[in-house]
């Protein structure tokens, strides 16, 4: 015999439900770390260290990361007029 029940509610009364902990402190301040950091409020080595020890692939994600910002950065440098060999 099959039977399904579905049941209606939120996310946060699914995890209360399940006794899953509520990460929505932790959350928040690793998206505040991200959005300062980002924003120049603290310094380039303090992003790398901070996105270094989350990437799950270790050097090879940081060096992938990096592709990734020298691309974006220099499609940003390309649309304003400007390019990393001039400066």
């Amino acid at each position: 015999m099959k039977f399904t029940i579905d049941v209606e509610c939120t996310p946060e009364e699914a995890r209360s439900f399940l006794g899953l902990p509520d990460l929505k402190p932790i959350h928040d301040l690793y998206i505040q770390a991200v959005l300062d950091t980002m924003s120049g409020q603290n310094n380039l080595e303090q992003m790398e260290r901070m996105f270094r020890s989350m990437s799950p692939l270790g050097d090879a994600g940081m060096k992938l990361f990096s592709s990734i910002m020298d691309i974006g950065m220099g499609a940003a440098g390309a649309a304003s007029g400007t390019s990393k060999k001039d400066g």
